[in-house]
């Protein structure tokens, strides 16, 4: 890898930033200063400091966010405000993505990586990775509404929704695990059934369910077993 993307990779600057860095003497490798932004380092066993300190290369970054209402799951928007606009400086990298997206006024676990290879493999049709939401709905649900949420439901398409599990929570308010995510799902499965959505949360994905101590708009690291638990489904 070049040097210079090192650097930008690891949140130390522009590229030109840290040519300006490298041409000041304020990067070494390997403990002898570096003067050419274009060498190759190898990010696995170089030793790149700046202005003394160590930098450690990581790969990948996974965070888990509790996504707030108002907020579209995009990289970046014209028009609209976006959820990569939540993180902090330090954690603002350009490969960073939403694996997979809530509509708008969805809020909940939503998983930003730069692990294409992960998110491909949770948003395969294929693979079926569960997804749990809280719903919030217009009015109650007969035991004959559940069973055809359950069994699948027409939503306009060539098939069926996939089974799907339903918890009745409140009198108003129901757990509905899928294993697909097709546009608009929950809300058109629930249109299927004379009913309406109020408001939706996403609790759980991929097996993980969202930390409760993490507010709208609050986001944090996933650990090393959660990584594993997300690669494992």
């Amino acid at each position: 890898m070049r040097l210079d993307r090192f650097l930008c990779e690891l949140n130390q600057g522009t590229r030109s930033e840290v040519k300006e860095l490298i041409r000041r003497g304020a990067v070494t490798v390997n403990g002898l200063p570096a003067g050419d932004p274009a060498a190759r380092v190898n990010e696995e066993t170089d030793c790149v400091s700046v202005r003394g300190k160590k930098l450690i290369y990581r790969k990948f970054f996974y965070y888990m966010l509790n996504k707030p209402a108002g907020l579209i799951s995009a990289t970046r928007d014209r028009v609209s405000a976006t959820v990569m606009e939540l993180l902090r400086p330090e954690h603002r990298r350009p490969d960073l993505f939403p694996a997979g997206r809530l509509d708008r006024d969805t809020e909940g676990f939503l998983l930003l990586t730069n692990d294409g290879g992960l998110a491909h493999r949770l948003l395969s049709p294929g693979k079926h990775v569960d997804k749990m939401y809280r719903v919030s709905v217009e009015h109650e649900l007969s035991p004959e509404d559940l069973r055809h949420l359950e069994e699948g439901v027409d939503i306009g398409e060539d098939r069926l929704t996939l089974p799907a599990k339903v918890l009745q929570q409140e009198e108003r308010v129901i757990l509905l695990t899928l294993h697909e995510g097709k546009f608009h799902q929950v809300k058109r499965m629930l249109e299927a059934v004379n009913n309406k959505v109020t408001a939706l949360k996403r609790i759980s994905f991929g097996g993980l369910p969202l930390d409760e101590t993490l507010q709208p708009g609050d986001y944090r690291e996933l650990t090393e077993d959660e990584v594993k638990k997300l690669y494992g489904t």
